[in-house]
Formats: structure tokens, C-alpha cells, sequence
């Protein structure tokens, strides 16, 4: 049989790391064929080697049977091979028109012929069910439009193999829907995708065949329909992976935090952002913000930690009024904050992985004395955190954190913020492109911190992780906290028309 892709025997090596070892992938004419595995098993790096951004030590790449070589993404596009990636690759003050025709753009004469490319877009958005305006600036459209543009730079190039890494990390589940939806619509126009995810539902809805990795090798490939999620789960982590826990009773003490009429006010169009907000949580309880990205929860978040100014309301944490307070002072009276966008206010991405873990404790005198840093005692510190939370890295604390994978990132971050002994912990998306091993983890974590008495206010796009864990939910619409509701007598449907400016009538605040 001739496949449209095969990678044979691929080898890829980092310092300090086997990244792909011998791993062989058959892609056939006109199917989705999933690539699973854990934060670092070596997906994103596979695919890499097909779109030329790494050149393999060993292996070799055919397309329709024939040995092709791929040094540079030229190389790949000349082959009709196409990447979104999961950080998007977009000019943000450019159009969307500009951004699609970067690099391909088609001439009249000297010219560039802007009403060809326009007419070709609008063709490619209709036909693929795309919905794009050519027109509008990158920058003021959603996450999920911005991932249809990347398709569309695919498309315009007329690339047959189209790799997503990642693709659902930042989309809500309505956009989830939509571009399973649009992966559908290409193979039934012939195209063939690489599809590089751990979510396991998205797999069994939308892929034929999956191949997974664990730790650089591959375990295995199977057809989707002869499969089930908990046999995925098995070979991606190595063992029964829990997708319910077993939640002890909620048993909340003190108010530890509240927020009471909390106002922010966009600079640009001097619009509410958020809506006289208004609610508390206690020790010993995970109270959840759910909410559709973009319906005020950043700035709220924000606002919490002290990156934006409220115009109005106040913020207290343990009885004391926080809202004018200092970043730092936030933090060293008691607030840990896994943040939204992990490389923007997450981690210094060119320190190592040590200097990460000790960011908000450097200035303590556990790390350093007369004004220099106890550099032993940081990496001892580190080297424990990195043990304790299964923190993969190719050289250890002395890793550049740029150069690990997105899940042990975010690990990091986990691992930096919990282990401060802060009374509330604000967790925005802590389990964002995270594989079920990991996310699991991070859970139990939560849950454990929780029965110790910390208060969590979690706020989350994933429904699935709001009922997992939350025992109170609060659902953000337009900067409004719109309602309450107990995850134990609510249903994902309910949520779900709250999230969406349903049931407006019932606008209270708790």
C-alpha cells in the first residue's frame, strides 16, 4: 500500500535527551491520524521533522512511496505539506489578508494582486465553512478565529498534509466543536492530517487512527474504532489514568478572600470589562469561574493580582484591603496565581528551570544573604520540586525553561506556586495543554491542597475540569457574574446557556 506520508525509523536527539527514538509513522491518503503522548513524549518534535524546523539524526521520509528531503518549512510547503502550531505564527497589527499571503503572495507584474488573493480567500473561507473576514486586523479577532486564519494560510498554499499541533488548547468547546467540524470538511475534500493532541475525547470524535508515543518511542498504532479511551490513556502514561475522583465533602472555614463591587473599565472603549463583580471564597473550597474566554475573566484576574487597576470595588485577602496593593505585597501576604498565558506571566523563558522555581522566594533569606543568591541552596530546592512534581527536563534545574515542552512548563509553574505556603491560590486554566497523566495529577494536588484548608479560586474554560473539582461555580457572562450553581445538581447543558447569555433574567450576584 503506499501511504501519502511515512516517517521510517526516525531519530531525533537533544543534549541530554533522545527526543524521538526509532519512531515509524504512516499517514494514509485522506484520513486524521492522531499522534497522542504525554508533555514531552516527543510529538511536537516529530512533526517538527517533517516540517523541516529539525533535520533527524537517523531515518528517513517518504511521500507516495518516494524519498524526499525536507531541510527547511520551504522545503515541506513545496511538498504540500502544511503546520499550524501551537503557538500561532501571526503578524498581529497585519490583516488577516496579509498574514494568509505572507511569503506566497501573488503578483501583477511588479505588484502584489491584493484582489486575486482576496477573491481566493473568500472562495477557500466559504468552501471550508470558515467564516473569515480578509479584512479585520489579526490582533482584534479571538483565538479561534486566529487558529482559521492559520488554516487558511494552509489552504491558500494548497498544502495536501496538514499538521495541528495542538489545536484545541486555547479554544472554548463551542470552537472545539467547529473545528472538528472543519478537520471533517478537509479529508472529505482529499486533504490528510496529522492531528497532535492528549485530549482523549477529541481523539475518539474525530480521528481513524491514532499512534502513540511514551518518552520518545512509539507504543503502538491503532484504529480508533477497535479502541476506547481508558486503552489510550494505558498506553500514553502507562497505567488506568482516573478521569473521576473520589472528592471528600467540602468543609469550608473563614472567608479568606472576597471581592465586593470589583469594576474594570477598558482604557481603549471605556467599556465595563468587569461588571460589579462580587463574591468570596473560603478555606477548604474550590470555587470555579466558568465562563466563554473573552467574558471578562483576565481582567479580572488581573485586577486580583494586581496587573490592572480596578476603577472601582474592593479586594480583600485575609480581612485586609488588597485592592491598591503592590504585586510582591499581594504575594507575600498570600496569594499563589498560576497565570492565564504561561510564557507572558508565567516564567522568564531564558532562565533555567532552578531561577524559574525560586521567582517569587529569591528575595527571601532562604535563597539569598548580603545581596547574593545561595546558589546550593536554590538548586537543592529546585531539584526537590523537580522530583516532587515529575518536572521533565533535559538537563534538570539547569535547563533553559525555552527549550522544555509546554506541559512542563506549566508543571513548573504549578510546582513554584504551590509549594508557597499562600492561604489562596489563584488558578487560571492550570491544566491548559496538559496530557491526562499530568492533568490528573494537577487535580489531586488541588483537591489535597484544598482538604488541607487552602481557599482556590479557580477559573477554567474546561467543563469537564469544572466539574471534577469545583465545589462552587460561578458563571462570568459579559464581566457579570450572571449566576451560582452547585456542580453536584447542575449539568453541562445549563452551563453551558449561562456561558452563552441564557437566562439572563436571572442576572444576580452573590
Amino acid at each position: 500500500m503506499t501511504y501519502v506520508i511515512e516517517m521510517l525509523n526516525i531519530t531525533k536527539i537533544f543534549p541530554g535527551i533522545i527526543a524521538n527514538d526509532n519512531i515509524t509513522l504512516q499517514l494514509k491518503q485522506g484520513e486524521i491520524h492522531a499522534l497522542l503522548g504525554e508533555n514531552g513524549a516527543g510529538k511536537s518534535t516529530l512533526m517538527s521533522v517533517l516540517f523541516g524546523l529539525y533535520t533527524p539524526e537517523e531515518g528517513v521520509i517518504k511521500k507516495n512511496g518516494q524519498v524526499v528531503t525536507i531541510k527547511n518549512p520551504n522545503d515541506a510547503n513545496a511538498l504540500g505539506i502544511g503546520m499550524v502550531h501551537q503557538h500561532f505564527k501571526l503578524v498581529e497589527n497585519f490583516t488577516v489578508l496579509d498574514n494568509i499571503i505572507l511569503g506566497a503572495e501573488p503578483k501583477k507584474g511588479l505588484f502584489i494582486n491584493r484582489e486575486e488573493a482576496r477573491k481566493r480567500i473568500i472562495e477557500l473561507s466559504e468552501q471550508y465553512k470558515l467564516a473569515i473576514d480578509p479584512d479585520v486586523t489579526v490582533e482584534n479577532i479571538s483565538v479561534g478565529m486566529q487558529q482559521r486564519v492559520e488554516i487558511l494560510k494552509m489552504l491558500f498554499r494548497e498544502n495536501e498534509i496538514l499538521i495541528f499541533d495542538e489545536p484545541t488548547a486555547v479554544l472554548t468547546p463551542q470552537e472545539i466543536d467547529e473545528l472538528m467540524q472543519i478537520m471533517r470538511n478537509l479529508v472529505k475534500e482529499g486533504k490528510s492530517i496529522l492531528f497532535i493532541t492528549h485530549k482523549l475525547n477529541e481523539i475518539m470524535a474525530v480521528a481513524d487512527t491514532c499512534t502513540v508515543l511514551r518518552k520518545g518511542k512509539k507504543v503502538g498504532t491503532v484504529k480508533i474504532n477497535e479502541t476506547n479511551k481508558e486503552e489510550l490513556s494505558r498506553m500514553m502514561v502507562g497505567r488506568v489514568v482516573e478521569f473521576t475522583y473520589d472528592k471528600k465533602p467540602v468543609k469550608p472555614g473563614n472567608v479568606i478572600f472576597e471581592v465586593d463591587g470589583l469594576t474594570v473599565v477598558s482604557e481603549e472603549s471605556k467599556k465595563k470589562l468587569v461588571d460589579h463583580a462580587s463574591f468570596s471564597v473560603r478555606e477548604g473550597e474550590i470555587v470555579c469561574i466558568a465562563g466563554i474566554e473573552g467574558n471578562g475573566q483576565s481582567e479580572l484576574v488581573y485586577a486580583i493580582s494586581g496587573l490592572i487597576k480596578p476603577q472601582s470595588g474592593t479586594i480583600r485577602l485575609k480581612g485586609e484591603d488588597i485592592t491598591h496593593k503592590s504585586i510582591r505585597y499581594r504575594n507575600d501576604l498570600g496569594i499563589s496565581h498560576i497565570p492565564e498565558d504561561r510564557h507572558k506571566h508565567g516564567l522568564v523563558l531564558d532562565y533555567n528551570l532552578a531561577y524559574n522555581l525560586i521567582l517569587k522566594k529569591y528575595h527571601t533569606s532562604q535563597f539569598h544573604k548580603w545581596g547574593f543568591l545561595k546558589n546550593a541552596d536554590i538548586y537543592e530546592y529546585s531539584d526537590e520540586l523537580i522530583g516532587l512534581f515529575d518536572i521533565r527536563s533535559g538537563q534538570g534545574a539547569s535547563t533553559r525553561v525555552r527549550s522544555m515542552s509546554g506541559g512542563n512548563q506549566q508543571k513548573a509553574i504549578v510546582a513554584r506556586e504551590l509549594s508557597l505556603d499562600s492561604p489562596l491560590l489563584l488558578a487560571v486554566q492550570p491544566t491548559r495543554g496538559l496530557d491526562v497523566g499530568a492533568i490528573e495529577y494537577i487535580h489531586k494536588v488541588m483537591l489535597r491542597e484544598r482538604d488541607k484548608g487552602r481557599a482556590i479560586l479557580l477559573v477554567s474554560l474546561e467543563l469537564d475540569e469544572v466539574f471534577a473539582i469545583s465545589d462552587r461555580i460561578l458563571v462570568i457572562y459579559e464581566g457579570k457574574i450572571v449566576t451560582e450553581l452547585d456542580p453536584k445538581t447542575t449539568t453541562h447543558e445549563e452551563i453551558g446557556l449561562y456561558m452563552a447569555g441564557g437566562h439572563k433574567e436571572d442576572h444576580h450576584e452573590q
